[in-house]
């Protein structure tokens, strides 16, 4: 009887990593519908581009903000990615919709709780974190901004000397 030996294999095989990423991400697409395939770095962002979709009610997002705001929530919580491929997880294993996500999470006391509110946070104010370790990653790109751009535009500046803009007094 013939036996196989892993001698002089390597514990990672990188063709390995890089398909299962393509099905992950495949799968996040395919399980939740509104999430469009984008190309992604890795099956923790397709993870973070299913669940962002689901959460914002987009079908398409931003793939260059998407990087931006997955990089920063990264940089603020190492753990990150794996909480989003658990959170995708859990809402594929148990058939959860954006509208009872967060009630579900904060019922169960969930350690993923916090995650949609960073997440949904993130997309629409573009503000990364709270208080001293808040990272601004995006403007008017910012969900906030891109729901009233047929009607507003987020102001960037004044068009003239400080208080301009003011009524000035009677």
């Amino acid at each position: 009887m013939k036996t196989h030996s892993n001698e002089g294999a390597s514990p990672v095989n990188p063709g390995r990593r890089m398909v299962l990423a393509g099905l992950l991400s495949a799968s996040a697409a395919a399980l939740i519908p509104w999430a469009l395939a984008e190309p992604v770095a890795s099956a923790e962002q397709g993870a973070f581009l299913g669940v962002s979709a689901m959460l914002v009610g987009r079908q398409a997002l931003d793939p260059v903000l998407a990087t931006r705001l997955y990089e920063a929530l990264v940089a603020q919580d190492s753990a990150f990615p794996v909480k989003v491929r658990a959170l995708l997880a859990l809402i594929n294993t148990d058939g959860l919709q954006a509208a009872g996500l967060q009630e579900a999470l904060d019922a169960a006391s969930s350690p993923l709780a916090a995650l949609p509110r960073q997440i949904a946070s993130a997309w629409y104010l573009g503000i990364v974190g709270t208080g001293e370790a808040a990272v601004c990653v995006a403007y008017e790109q910012a969900l906030n901004a891109a729901v009233v751009a047929d009607v507003l535009k987020p102001p960037s500046y004044s068009y003239g000397a400080y208080g301009s803009w003011a009524r000035k007094p009677i």
